[in-house]
Formats: C-alpha cells, structure tokens, sequence
C-alpha cells in the first residue's frame, strides 16, 4: 500500500509540470548559431557562378575521401564577366562517409565552403546521402541551380 502511495504521488507531482518534450516536426528546436551541419557550398551572386573553382584542395584533404572534383575552363572568363579562370564542373560529396569535421572549410583558398545548418540527413539507400553540385550550392546558400 505503501509503495502504491509513493507511486500516485510522483505522478501528481508530475502532472502539472510543463512538457520537456517537442512535437516534431511541427515543431522544433532553434539551432545555435555554431552548430555544424553538412558542408554546402557557396555561390558568388555578383557574377553568377559559384565561388569555387575546382581547385581540388578539400577533396585532397578530406581524411575519409568523402569529396570528388573536377574543373573545367570558365567561360565567363573569355567573355571578362568573371576574374575565374577556372571553374567547378563536377563536385560530389558523400554525406555517409562524411565526419563533419569542417577541414575542407578550412583548407578551401577561395572560401567557398561553410557548414550549413543542415542536418536532417536520413534516407532509404546509400545513394540518396550522395550530393552533387547543384544540391550542395542549394545547402549553402539557398539557391537552387538550374
């Protein structure tokens, strides 16, 4: 009889305390503003094009090889809209293997790379953690490439 008192009480004393809980995902948590999230890559709205130029540094360092790039010449260039000579073609990233360790932000010369605040990584196979170029300038600054 005991024990079943002591029990009623912790449940009454519990009844009236505010939810630690969220309703997700209708609702969530704010994020501080120095979490790290998955790489993206940034994109140089004054001359329309993205700020990296395929130099290959990050994927050269990243420490689990999660990077692949390739460049290719800028055409803006030959036309003198742009200063790049060089220019991205191919960039992919594999989220999965992935560490979120922020060197390729580091070591990139032309600051084109942030953590986003993206997280919400989840996916059915392996394929879809995969992000190419236009996924990842749609991460990093917002705008979707055509």
């Amino acid at each position: 009889m005991k024990g079943i008192l002591k029990g009623m009480a912790t449940t009454m004393s519990t009844l009236f305390r505010r939810p630690v809980t969220i309703q997700y995902p209708s609702q969530r948590r704010t994020i501080e503003e120095r979490f790290r999230g998955a790489p993206g890559l940034l994109w140089d709205a004054g001359v329309g094009e993205p700020f990296c130029t395929g130099c290959g540094v990050c994927a050269r360092e990243c420490p689990v090889g999660a990077i692949t790039v390739t460049m290719k010449d800028n055409d803006k260039a030959k036309e003198g809209t742009s200063t790049r000579k060089k220019i991205v073609d191919v960039y992919n990233l594999n989220l999965g293997r992935c560490t979120f360790c922020e060197i390729c932000v580091e070591v990139c010369n032309f600051n084109a790379i942030k953590m986003t605040h993206e997280f919400e990584l989840a996916g059915y196979n392996r394929k879809e953690l995969n992000r190419n170029l236009s996924r990842l300038l749609e991460m990093g600054s917002g705008r979707k490439e055509a």
